[in-house]
């Protein structure tokens, strides 16, 4: 079992930033890969960012690309999604997942086995 419990969401004007930590425990964090995905109200749950095993591989929608960076320290068994030039359009609960290593990078919410309680972000515009 990994518990993930996220932190950092918040109310932001457009054009701001938040910093999002999503903070694991139990198996060891380092054997998963991991995601950040998001859902807004009355839409489904889509993908935002993925990052490999080391943090050497990362993958983005491309409706967050260049404005968002998804990172980890392995050592604070913590990811992060760095949110950059924030719009309303982000507004959602976002959710981080950890999912096995041959799922990497993968945009389907079926590959991640583990996931947080979920973070609101609401950005103002």
């Amino acid at each position: 079992q990994v518990q993930l419990v996220e932190s950092g969401g918040g109310l932001v004007q457009a054009g701001g930033s938040l910093r999002l930590s999503c903070a694991a425990s139990g198996r060891t964090f380092s054997h998963y890969a991991m995601g950040w995905f998001r859902q807004a109200p009355g839409k489904e749950r889509e993908f935002v960012a993925a990052i490999n095993l080391s943090g050497g591989s990362t993958y983005y929608a491309d409706s967050v690309k260049g404005r968002f960076t998804i990172s980890r320290d392995n050592a604070k068994n913590t990811v992060y999604l760095q949110m950059n030039s924030l719009k309303p359009e982000d507004t959602a609960v976002y959710y981080c997942a950890a999912a096995p290593t041959y799922y990497t990078g993968s945009t389907y919410m079926s590959s991640y086995d583990y996931w947080g309680q979920g973070t609101q972000v609401t950005v103002s515009s």
